[in-house]
């Protein structure tokens, strides 16, 4: 058994003396493991990073082995390394995409929208919100994706402006009444890819935090959120 494929590095485990085992988000072959030869060596050591895009070729003798991995720098994403938010965020993607994507299942959409934020974080200052429309997409390709498109009471369009908690659907102000302490805060950055202040995008993220912990987590068995996450939304919280 063997395929050629390229991918996002997610994490890479010490396996013996000189090798490890390494997780990829790859583009047909979904979250896949493998160990690679060597991998302790200053050559692979930088290539290995979590958020390295690389080209992998993997061997097995039977499909449902472990198998290896042969793997070629595809480039490195030094961006992710420029500070404590960026490294953050880099952290809370590869933590939530080992968490929660079952190995083996492709989900080609979820990794174009990973490809493309990885790719800007570091490079541009709409890359928080991008991470924020991450987190969305994350929670749809996982089958508990939110709508935002119109009023679960009313059906209105406008003056949206919570979430509930039990739909994952939008409320207007209106019609959340003395109910909206219990709503979560819908706030525009959500629906739009407009720039927004921090503060607001972690107001969204307080939002999809709320079911990934609540309605994803418990999908996946007894497992609590990876600290990663919270590590980097409190990050980005302090931000002016």
């Amino acid at each position: 058994m063997d395929w050629q494929d390229t991918g996002t590095v997610l994490v890479a485990r010490r396996h013996g003396e000189t090798s490890a085992i390494l997780q990829v988000f790859t583009e047909a072959h979904g979250r896949h493991a493998g160990v690679v030869r060597g991998a302790t060596s200053r050559k692979m050591q930088p290539v290995l990073q979590p958020g390295s895009q690389v080209a992998v070729t993997w061997r097995a003798r039977l499909e449902d082995h472990l198998g290896s991995y042969a793997v070629e720098p595809v480039r490195s994403r030094a961006a992710l390394m420029t500070g404590r938010l960026e490294l953050a965020a880099l952290n809370a993607v590869t933590a939530l995409l080992v968490f929660t994507l079952p190995e083996r299942e492709p989900h080609p959409a979820l990794y174009a929208r990973t490809v493309a934020l990885l790719d800007l974080i570091g490079e541009t200052d709409l890359w928080p919100l991008a991470y924020l429309h991450w987190e969305l997409a994350l929670l749809e390709e996982m089958g508990f994706g939110l709508d935002l498109s119109a009023c679960a009471v009313t059906g209105a369009r406008d003056g949206l402006a919570f979430v509930s908690t039990k739909t994952g659907r939008a409320v207007t102000a209106e019609a959340a009444g003395p109910w909206k302490d219990r709503l979560l805060p819908l706030p525009a950055c959500l629906q739009s890819p407009e720039p927004a202040p921090a503060g607001d995008i972690a107001l969204g993220l307080r939002t999809t935090g709320f079911f990934l912990e609540n309605r994803l987590a418990p999908s996946l068995g007894d497992r609590p959120l990876p600290d990663a996450r919270r590590r980097f939304t409190d990050l980005l919280s302090r931000q002016d």
